[in-house]
């Protein structure tokens, strides 16, 4: 039995846990000179492994390899698909596997992220070094392709940096031509320039022309505070996963920040007028602040349209913008009940996370007791007719509602 049953549902939100090497060897030999694979404590440390053990990465993987190939971990993989998290997950690493995976949730399909790329593309975005910085995103969209290419139900989200124009449109055709899903780019400002500069009307437009929505993620802003804020004379609390690679309450706070301004910035300079049909990601960055953000935009309209050109040119309101194009993803442990009260039906989608822990053990639950007597409708919009909304023609016609 599924962990879902009953309802059609599609996953907004779910991760490859990428092997410390995994893009150095995805990498062109002329890229692998500038990087290195992915720091091995952390890695070690999500396998169940402490760093100081005498036991190395690829033994570590080894031995995670072979318990996911055992009897006794098969035997009870459809009971423990929601407990078993990061690379203790079925499917987690091992892309053959990730098919039974989705089968044991119950879910129509997954969106699929990195889990470990985003800070490490947006620093080399920002380096100077652009054949490092398209080089680097070439290697993960290869690895995402990759990883995806076994079941059509894996949908594969491909990374394009925006700070060169001319590249940025490149590898957008490129990440289409390979079979990407989405294209993900970072939720903050570009280096040098902003995120609405028609320089980048290119890449709009080739997604607009795929049917394929272009995605902000969590994490692709580099660090979502100034670090200062955790020198306060206390020790620094451990992350979900109980280490110290992820956010935690106060870095939780700032998540919002840079989409917020992405997105009005797009939205004030005629971006999502400029292209009516391009849809909008926002996943795993809350959702909790959309109401808001979205009033605080109505309020900026108001009180600038008379003197901004661009304000004027805008054929419709900020927030009628967020409603017909923006997509997101609340977290199980906001109150989508109130949020779509406040914004309406037709913006927030069901994810798990998976396999993340931050995702929850039991996000539908959560999710249905903040949905409360809330109608069918708005159910299947949640679960399903919202991200089918928003993939497009990315989506095969046969996942998606008759």
């Amino acid at each position: 039995m599924a962990y879902i049953e009953g309802r059609l549902v599609h996953d907004a939100d779910s991760h490859i846990m990428e092997t410390a090497r995994w893009l150095f060897d995805y990498a062109d030999p002329a890229i692998r000179e500038l990087i290195e694979p992915a720091d091995d404590a952390n890695e070690l440390h999500l396998l169940g492994t402490a760093s100081n053990d005498d036991a190395s990465v690829d033994d570590a993987l080894n031995q995670a390899t072979e318990q996911h190939g055992s009897h006794a971990y098969q035997a009870a993989e459809a009971a423990e698909i929601m407990m078993r998290k990061n690379f203790d997950a079925t499917g987690s690493f091992i892309k053959e596997d990730r098919p039974r995976a989705i089968d044991m949730i119950g879910v129509a399909s997954q969106l699929v992220f990195n889990t470990f790329q985003n800070g490490r593309l947006h620093r080399w975005e920002h380096s100077g070094n652009l054949d490092l910085a398209y080089g680097a995103a070439r290697a993960h969209n290869r690895g995402m392709i990759d990883f995806c290419s076994v079941d059509e139900r894996m949908l594969p989200t491909c990374y394009v940096p925006l700070a060169d124009f001319d590249r940025a449109k490149d590898m957008a055709q490129e990440c289409l031509d390979q079979g990407a899903a989405a294209l993900l780019v970072a939720s903050g400002c570009p280096a040098g320039h902003s995120p609405s500069h028609h320089g980048l009307d290119p890449v709009w437009a080739l997604a607009q022309e795929a049917g394929v929505p272009v995605t902000f993620h969590v994490g692709g802003t580099g660090q979502i505070i100034d670090p200062a804020y955790f020198n306060n004379g206390l020790p620094i609390p451990p992350d979900f996963h109980g280490g110290d690679e992820n956010f935690r309450s106060v870095d939780y706070m700032g998540i919002p920040r840079a989409p917020q301004q992405t997105l009005a910035t797009m939205i004030f300079d005629g971006v999502l007028e400029r292209f009516s049909d391009l849809k909008i990601g926002v996943v795993e960055l809350g959702a909790i602040w959309l109401p808001s953000w979205m009033k605080q935009m109505e309020s900026a309209f108001d009180a600038f349209s008379r003197h901004e050109e661009r304000l004027q040119n805008l054929s419709m309101r900020p927030s009628d913008y967020v409603q017909r194009q923006v997509r997101a993803t609340p977290y199980p442990t906001e109150d989508v009940g109130w949020i779509i009260d406040n914004i309406g039906s037709d913006i927030c989608m069901f994810s798990t996370d998976y396999p993340h822990v931050e995702g929850g053990r039991r996000p539908v639950e959560r999710f249905e007791r903040s949905l409360g007597d809330a109608s069918e409708d708005v159910r299947h919009r949640f679960y399903a007719a919202n991200f089918e909304d928003m993939m497009g023609a990315a989506l095969p016609a046969d996942l998606a509602a008759a």
